[in-house]
């Protein structure tokens, strides 16, 4: 019996131990997270600068800036939806502003609008940088025949067009009917407090089912 409790004991132990420290790194990774999110809803809302000569895709992410200068009706266009509006298209344009040839994503457009003549003109440009992650290994290739992109691909639309690897996400009008898609924090993901109650609602499952363990074995010994 003194064998069989200490099993049960150790195993319990362990596992409840184990368990318990997976819920507390979630926290940490929590916290982490909500610290990240912070930080970039503080540099989202901050007044908008002239757009910097040089770049730090880490330091100057989600920075609120200002363009003047002129799209060139060159576009890119990349498939997309809104549970407001349906399918339709993220309008990518490139912009030149003081000497350089940058990208803005201008915003959506339905379906219908991809192929709507967009001159070239004059225009201020308010917005964020980013450096989207929109392509991964499931993404699909650029469809150069229906000139269609699946995603954000940065490199490849700045090559397409012409323009550096930078792109401000307008966060005002842009003209040309196009709606407007702000940069916001809505698709951060940020599940770590779930994670953090699974892992502590295992081991408390697994606390009991120890308990109930050392009650059958002291039950058999009685």
């Amino acid at each position: 019996m003194i064998r069989s409790v200490a099993f049960a004991v150790i195993l319990g132990l362990a596992g409840v131990g184990v368990l318990v420290s997976l819920g507390v790194w979630q926290l940490h990774r929590l916290e982490w997270k909500e610290a990240i999110i912070a930080g970039a809803e503080a540099m989202m809302a901050q007044d908008p600068v002239a757009l910097p000569a040089t770049l730090d895709p880490v330091a100057d992410r989600y920075r609120a800036v200002t363009a003047t200068g002129r799209f060139t009706g060159e576009e890119a266009h990349v498939l997309t939806s809104t549970r407001e509006m349906g399918p339709g298209f993220l309008v990518i344009a490139a912009f030149e502003t003081d000497g350089r040839r940058i990208l803005v994503d201008r915003g959506f457009v339905p379906e219908t609008e991809k192929t709507t003549p967009r001159p070239p003109r004059d225009a201020k440009v308010v917005g964020n940088l980013n450096w989207p992650d929109d392509v991964n290994s499931s993404t699909p290739p650029y469809d150069a025949d229906r000139q269609i992109w699946y995603g954000r691909d940065l490199g490849g639309i700045a090559s397409l067009l012409g323009t550096e690897p930078v792109l401000v996400i307008a966060r005002a009008d842009t003209g040309d009917g196009i709606v407007p898609q702000p940069v916001t924090t809505a698709g951060f993901r940020n599940d770590h407090f779930n994670y953090a109650v699974t892992w502590f609602s295992l081991a408390a499952v697994w606390l009991g089912m120890t308990l109930y363990l050392l009650w059958r074995i002291r039950a058999r010994s009685v």
